[in-house]
């Protein structure tokens, strides 16, 4: 055989062209997971992450441990509970049923579930409870439901009874208000429409079609190679999550996966394996608040200042575990995040600087959350110094430490949890003085003036929270439990 000289040059050129993309492909990975490991370093991140766009996957990769307790390591194929991110798999269940005239999504709750009570299920659809706009009130929201009741197993026809059948807050329609008692619903209808249990349907219309082999619902009896196990960040060090049964999650929160299950599910999504494409598109198309049907329309802003996405996705946060999964159409990105010490505080920021680096963009290098530091000092001081030394901080070192208000939010809900109410309250104090213009501090400053017995200073914090955040239902829902009709009900932030 002879070489051809114009062969060989031109297969020289096509190498030198491809040299520059590969290696523009290393360092877009070297970038990620520089990224990643700052997030890590700082126990900001511990789990495992995927980061691809249309060519495939860029970053694939996992960071700390899967069991402190045993030091084994996480791995992209650990399975994690995924939590709230069930719901987008529970929508396309229904969606499905649509499809085959099963369903439709203006039926009646009471027409889906004959026994549900007739005022106000004959009111609410299943659009209603697919966008968060049914006004059932959101069972984990209860106050006593998490010391009092997640411990306990239930049967879906009792759970549904006891705790998704409450007095609407708003008529449906009106208002978006993320509630979890709407999924679990869903997640009865399914069972009644197709006659198998959730966990059945999901996977057999699913998971099995799209060979996500590693993601199923999460049952704790079970023996589940590679599962993570759960924790939450304290000042002492980790801390195993405490302990929730899975069967109250539900349709709304109960499944497990892996990056790398889920990556096919976002690859599915581009095709109609699952779905005709314009059902397909019901679940796309932004409701109230930007909610879809099972999946959230999110305009991510950049670090650039400048660059603002627009993506489809979810997030989740379930005791000891977090998730996030972010879709950029247009370029066929996607961030997959699965964390498995409670840092779901962490992954938005943690999104847009690892989508950043896929445009270009330098992400802003993660610093140490001042809710760490005051913890500690916390457990060893009074309220008074603690509060001191954040103001001194604030004053000589602004630019060293996250003094972002969800910093101080996070450690007053911390110490509500350990029954300190009343520093809870100096906290959140402090919180409002920061940060006088955000609604959501009001909020957590009348919820702590409630748990010390002070009615009067709660009115007069959810009124001002009302005021800064009109959509805000959870301020204004609990200023009518105590004895007002003004405000507008809407919620918090999506979990």
């Amino acid at each position: 055989m002879t070489w051809n000289p114009s062969r060989l040059l031109g297969v020289l050129a096509v190498a030198l062209l491809c040299v520059p993309v590969a290696a523009g492909a290393a360092t877009r990975q070297q970038e990620l997971d520089k990224l990643l490991t700052q997030y890590h370093q700082l126990r900001q991140f511990n789990g495992a992450a995927l980061v691809a766009n249309e060519k495939g996957i860029v970053l694939k990769k996992a960071y700390g441990q899967a069991n402190f307790e045993w030091n084994v390591p996480n791995t992209p194929d650990t399975k994690f509970r995924i939590a709230s991110m069930t719901k987008q798999f529970t929508a396309m269940v229904i969606l499905q049923l649509v499809a085959e005239g099963k369903l439709k999504l203006d039926d009646t709750l009471v027409s889906a579930l004959p026994d549900y009570r007739k005022d106000t299920g004959s009111r609410i659809t299943i659009t209603h409870l697919l966008n968060h706009t049914s006004g059932i009130p959101n069972y984990t929201s209860a106050p006593d439901f998490f010391p009092k009741v997640s411990r306990n197993p239930y049967a879906v026809a009792d759970f549904v009874k006891q705790f998704a059948s409450g007095d609407l807050e708003f008529e449906p329609g009106s208002k978006f208000a993320y509630s979890n008692s709407g999924y679990y619903l869903l997640g009865a209808i399914i069972e009644r429409v197709t006659g198998k249990t959730y966990a059945q349907a999901v996977q057999e219309r699913i998971f099995t079609p799209l060979g996500m082999k590693d993601s199923g619902y999460d049952v704790a009896a079970t023996v589940l190679p590679k599962r993570a196990s759960g924790y939450e960040l304290t000042p002492g060090g980790y801390a195993n999550a405490a302990y929730l049964d899975m069967s109250l999650p539900y349709a709304a929160g109960s499944l497990y996966s892996t990056v790398e299950d889920l990556y096919r599910w976002d690859r599915a999504l581009y095709e109609n394996k699952l779905l005709p494409e314009a059902l397909k598109q019901k679940m796309f198309t932004p409701g109230l608040e930007n909610y879809g049907l099972g999946l959230s329309m999110d305009p991510l802003p950049l670090n650039d200042g400048k660059t603002v996405l627009a993506t489809i996705g979810h997030s989740g946060g379930i005791n000891g575990f977090s998730s996030r999964i972010y879709r950029v159409p247009e370029g066929r990105e996607v961030v997959i995040l699965l964390d498995n010490t409670s840092r779901g505080d962490k992954l938005r920021e943690l999104s847009a600087g690892l989508l950043g680096v896929l445009h270009g963009i330098a992400p802003k290098a993660p610093r140490q959350g001042i809710r760490e530091l005051l913890s500690m000092r916390l457990s060893q001081e009074p309220i008074a110094k603690t509060v001191a030394h954040y103001r001194e901080l604030k004053a000589t070192k602004p630019d060293a430490y996250d003094f972002s208000d969800s910093e101080l939010n996070s450690l007053g809900y911390d110490l509500l949890r350990k029954g300190r109410a009343a520093d809870a309250v100096e906290i959140f104090k402090l919180n409002v003085e920061m940060f006088p213009k955000v609604g959501n501090v009001y909020d957590s400053l009348g919820e702590a003036y409630l748990a010390v017995g002070d009615r009067d200073q709660a009115r007069v914090n959810y009124r001002k929270a009302v005021e800064l955040d009109p959509k805000n239902t959870n301020a204004a829902a609990v200023l009518q439990k105590l004895g007002e009709t003004s405000g507008q009900p809407a919620t918090k932030a999506v979990p």
